[in-house]
């Protein structure tokens, strides 16, 4: 069965046994989340699709580590002015695995 959610502003398609990363949620390793904002549900020919979301459908997922990305680095340089400015940014992420869809 595959489903699509959403969590922080993405839409992800996720199986049962999937391993994703996904924006930070609140959770230790080893905790359960559910998550309920579920757009649609099927398998096969047999496909709900919610209207925002699908009533009664719910994704349970393992958190199975908390993390942070990769710097990336960000450069503003602007030419002949003697003006250069360097950043960067570590996004954080969690990492679940689905355990179970229900619709």
């Amino acid at each position: 069965m595959d489903a699509v959610i959403k969590t922080g502003g993405k839409q992800y398609r996720v199986k049962e046994g999937l391993h994703l990363k996904v924006e930070k949620v609140d959770g230790e390793p080893g905790d359960t989340v559910e998550f309920d904002q579920v757009l649609m549900v099927g398998s096969g020919s047999e496909v709900k699709v919610g209207a925002p979301f699908v009533e009664g459908a719910k994704v349970t997922a393992t958190v199975t580590a908390q993390g942070r990305h990769k710097k990336i680095r960000v450069l503003k340089f602007k030419r002949r002015k003697h003006h250069m400015k360097q950043m960067g940014h570590r996004q954080a992420f969690t990492e679940l695995e689905i355990t179970s869809i229900t619709a």
